[in-house]
């Protein structure tokens, strides 16, 4: 179920998230807009958020353990993040397009919305903080679905 506590890696996750967002704020593609989100899928996105943005820092089981096998969880969530940083600085160093924005990267589609949301689940998993995976799925339902949303629009 997770023991409260502060959590370091889930503050490392987050600062991975949300410094390239801010940035982002900044530099938005030009023609992006969030009008017309569908209302179900942007609540969704806001509760997912608030829940993982807080359990990530809440629980202190996504702090280093000692190595055993269940740490491969933890590599592979930390991989995901890398990979979303790689995203942003193709998206910050190309022309900041919308086509790039909702691009994929490395075989994941719509990566700027994937990626963290694995990342964040694969967290969970090590973590065995079943509140992360729930929130995360709302998460993903509401972000990944927004994307496509967008990028179908697109006709990307």
């Amino acid at each position: 179920m997770g023991h409260f506590g502060f959590s370091y890696i889930g503050l490392l996750f987050l600062l991975m998230l949300f410094i390239p967002n801010l940035l982002w704020t900044k530099f938005q593609p030009e023609g992006y807009s969030s009008t017309g989100e569908d209302k179900l899928l942007s609540l969704l996105e806001k509760v997912g958020q608030a829940g993982v943005t807080g359990i990530a820092l809440l629980f202190s089981d996504f702090n280093l353990r000692p190595w055993s096998p269940w740490s491969f969880w933890l590599v592979f969530a930390f991989l995901m993040m890398i990979l979303y940083e790689l995203w942003w600085i193709r998206y910050f160093t190309g022309n900041r397009s919308l086509s790039v924005f909702y691009s994929s990267y490395w075989g994941v589609p719509v990566a700027g919305a994937t990626l963290p949301v694995l990342a964040f689940f694969l967290l969970g998993i090590y973590g065995k903080v079943i509140w992360m995976l729930l929130a995360v799925a709302l998460l993903g339902i509401g972000h990944i679905g927004i994307h496509l949303q967008h990028r179908k629009a697109l006709n990307l």
